[in-house]
């Protein structure tokens, strides 16, 4: 087997350098875009009201669109660009001025969103009338819908324009500061029978490592060093929340959830039901840990167990042989998809070697200026990362669908619950396919596992992470939360979602330090999205296993208008009640039958 490095990725095609002509020319062509767009929004249609005609607000109203997709298109290739680079290596200080600098381009753009927001919701008893009037507006149709209905939930111009510029120094900044803190934190470690320098995603990674000892060790590491920034990270944690707790009571949200279900176009009754599915499956979850954890030994699975491989999981993938898995199990879906897959392994969009300075974490970005994808992820050989990686390559194939479809960059748009259709329906197609071809029960136990790790990541981890933002929201209105307070909250989340299948005193009370999504501003309660990601998309695939070959036609229409409609409508092309609890039990039935399989080997 060979030793292969895994690769790094290449952006040369889009811009062959940070300090190159090329990218100077476009970021000095937004800004100017973004004048000109702030000029008509100050003049030709602020002349416009609900007293003008359906005409006049028609053509206004295709004028805001087409600026706003050309500036889009222009942000969406700037910005992954310059996260490509600090994203791999946040002591990268030329990266991060740029997008600095970039930034401030950012807050216009938020600015003139704002604007053009207001300005819908002015015009909104005319714009029935005006949308069929031109091309344009009809095709953004759905984009003109949603912009009314969220002006109800604006401030002033004025607050607005302050708080955008605000959040560089506050909710931006945190962020940044959380991302360069565990990214530079690093531990000496001994592996493989040396010392070894780790940085904190790479030590995380070693929760999946064959070895109960090494995976043991790691966990008292990991431990041990997160409370040397844990006065920072609270501090980063007190001023996010804080932050977006003042907006949503000032622009008038019932709480800091209403704004999550809007970006994510759900409605409570939606996410009452997925949530009410998730605690009746939970029992069924218990019945994995418990029966994982007497593989080991124990009544109780321990947290530096809770990943830990079963079966012949010793084998480890170079990244080559990731690849041709990957590639093998894709075909057996669709050509297409295989085709698709191996042109981003062949031209260097996948970034999978782990090292110090990295972001840990997977991720999929679409560079939209030249229509690609561009993959991050800590490639360690486990089972686990060539599941992620196949999930990557999901969102990656969903964002082609968009491509080839010829959507602009409003109406690829797409929230977290329809983002996630291609990235489960790939990592079902990958294990699914799998399990068809074992050779051995030990083979299949080690794949089921590799499943059901991350189905109860999605499910049971997840509900523990919706419970402890909920919580730290709430208790945040009163007072700020100490870093115990945090520690505290995170461990009785994770009791109710894991109930007495895990060891109560081995739990990781220090999840909250490390997951991104809790630091940003604009991502609060980035979690329920995930588990209808998992549960719509395996739903999906229960669909495909009825049609065959012929859903796959239907599937790639779906993902191509994902940013043109609500969870509920999309929902509905496939008869599906996303109000019915069964809905989601039927998702659930397929999770719980694995379930059994591996109780029973």
């Amino acid at each position: 087997m060979s030793q292969q490095t895994p690769p790094r990725w290449n952006l040369k095609n889009v811009y062959p350098s940070l300090d190159s002509e090329e990218y100077a020319s476009d970021f000095n062509r937004m800004r100017s875009l973004l004048s000109a767009l702030e000029d008509f929004l100050a003049g030709e249609a602020s002349q416009l009201d609900a007293t003008s005609s359906a005409d006049e607000i028609a053509k206004a109203t295709a004028n805001l669109i087409e600026r706003f997709n050309d500036i889009l298109l222009l942000a969406a290739t700037l910005r992954p660009y310059l996260e490509s680079f600090i994203a791999t290596d946040s002591y990268d200080k030329n990266a991060q001025k740029k997008l600095s600098q970039y930034e401030m381009t950012s807050v216009r753009t938020h600015q003139a969103f704002l604007q053009a927001r207001a300005w819908f919701g002015k015009v909104a008893e005319k714009l029935p009338a005006a949308v069929p009037l031109h091309e344009t507006v009809s095709a953004h149709a759905f984009f003109v819908r949603e912009e009314v209905e969220q002006s109800r939930y604006l401030m002033t111009e004025a607050e607005e324009s302050l708080a955008a510029e605000l959040n560089l120094s506050a909710g931006n900044a945190w962020e940044k500061l959380q991302g360069t803190l565990t990214s530079q934190l690093s531990v000496d470690f001994d592996l493989d029978g040396r010392i070894q320098r780790l940085s904190m995603p790479a030590l995380i990674n070693l929760r999946a490592h064959p070895v109960e000892d090494v995976r043991r060790r790691a966990y008292e590491e990991e431990n041990r060093t997160w409370p040397k920034i844990q006065e920072s990270l609270a501090a980063a944690m007190n001023g996010i929340k804080g932050q977006v707790n003042t907006l949503n009571q000032r622009r008038g949200r019932l709480d800091a959830l209403h704004g999550a279900l809007d970006r994510a176009r759900m409605d409570r009754e939606t996410l009452d039901s997925m949530l009410e599915a998730m605690q009746d499956s939970l029992p069924d979850f218990h019945r994995y840990f418990k029966t994982k954890a007497a593989r080991f030994g124990y009544e109780k699975l321990p947290w530096w167990n809770l990943f830990a491989p079963s079966g012949e999981s010793k084998t480890i993938f170079t990244f080559e042989e990731a690849r041709d898995f990957i590639l093998r199990h894709f075909e057996s879906f669709s050509p297409d998809l295989r085709s698709f897959a191996r042109h981003a392994f062949d031209n260097n969009w996948i970034d999978a070697e782990q090292r110090e300075g990295k972001r840990g974490g997977a991720f999929c970005m679409e560079v939209a200026g030249v229509g690609e994808s561009r993959i991050l992820c800590n490639f360690d050989g486990s089972l686990d990362q060539v599941s992620t990686l196949a999930h990557e390559l999901g969102h990656a194939f969903h964002n082609d669908c968009m491509v080839r479809a010829k959507k602009t960059e409003l109406q690829k748009n797409i929230p977290m619950t329809q983002a996630e259709t291609a990235s489960i329906m790939c990592e079902t197609i990958v294990t699914t396919a799998a399990l068809k071809k074992v050779k051995s029960e030990q083979e299949e136990l080690a794949i089921l596992e590799t499943r059901l790790i991350g189905n109860a990541q999605v499910i049971v981890d997840i509900y523990s992470r919706f419970l402890f933002e909920k919580e730290v929201f709430e208790r945040r209105l009163s007072s700020e939360l100490s870093a115990e307070e945090l520690c505290e909250i995170m461990e009785s989340c994770q009791k109710k979602a894991y109930g007495d299948a895990l060891d109560e005193r081995y739990l990781q009370k220090w999840m909250w330090t490390w997951k991104p999504h809790y630091y940003s501003a604009d991502l609060s309660f980035y979690n329920f999205p995930y588990a209808f990601g998992l549960l719509f998309g395996t739903g999906l695939y229960s669909i495909y296993q009825k049609r065959g070959a012929a859903f796959v036609e239907d599937y790639e229409k779906l993902l191509a208008c994902t940013g043109e409609g609500t969870a509920a409508e999309l929902a509905a092309r496939f008869g599906i009640d996303l109000r019915q609890k069964f809905f989601w039990n039927d998702g659930l039935k397929i999770i719980k039958d694995q379930i059994s399989r591996y109780c029973s080997i």
